[in-house]
């Protein structure tokens, strides 16, 4: 997942060698725009992905979209997604960059999910037909100030923890700056990437892969 140093366009297509180029040496996988272009091919993607759900055993990716928007009804807000996925086994992602703590990071996450939902059930299809799906942040920052490199919160009954809902719908933030011993190695390497510490022996983070 190396870059080579030259330039490219800026996310609105344009070609405009002055103010709408960037050069690859001046960004880092925390940039939005580097981060969907990266993780908008498949051969980056999967690899993420298999790394931060080993236990889903995701063998393939079928669909994947960057800057992806979506839109409900006239008179709701529209929301863009920086990865959209759908594996082979009808389960739908999104991967979100997010480098500021703006205080709104748990209401965005359900937002995001309801308007996946939207998208993920179609007219005469019935309920229990809606892919599971999983809204990523990859922050910079410890949300909830824990220490964990990871927090996934899923829908249980209050009553009782042990019972979950089984809506098939998952909210995971991942902290780069996290502390505890909580993933496996190979998260852990992600995610010192994303704060700029290199991992050499790292095949999937530096074995070259060309945009």
């Amino acid at each position: 997942m190396s870059f080579n140093n030259q330039y490219f366009d800026t996310v609105d297509g344009s070609s405009n060698r002055s103010s709408s180029l960037y050069k690859w040496e001046n960004l880092t996988i925390k940039d939005r725009f580097l981060f969907a272009k990266v993780m908008g091919q498949k051969e980056n993607c999967l690899p993420l992905l298999q790394r931060l759900f080993p236990e889903l055993q995701i063998t393939d990716i079928r669909y994947v979209e960057t800057e992806k928007t979506v839109e409900g009804s006239i008179d709701s807000k529209a929301v863009r997604l920086d990865v959209y996925v759908k594996d082979s086994d009808q389960r739908a992602f999104t991967l979100e960059m997010q480098v500021y703590d703006k205080g709104n990071l748990p209401m965005r996450s359900r937002y995001y999910g309801s308007m996946m939902d939207e998208n993920l059930l179609g007219t005469g299809q019935d309920y229990d037909e809606i892919m599971p799906a999983y809204v990523i942040f990859i922050c910079p920052f410890d949300l909830f100030g824990k220490g964990f490199h990871r927090y996934t919160f899923m829908n249980f009954c209050k009553e009782d923890l042990s019972l979950p809902l089984g809506d098939g719908s998952a909210k995971i933030f991942l902290n780069t700056k996290g502390t505890a011993n909580d993933v496996s190695k190979d998260v852990l390497a992600f995610l010192n990437y994303v704060n700029g510490i290199d991992a050499p022996d790292d095949e999937f983070l530096y074995g070259g892969v060309s945009l």
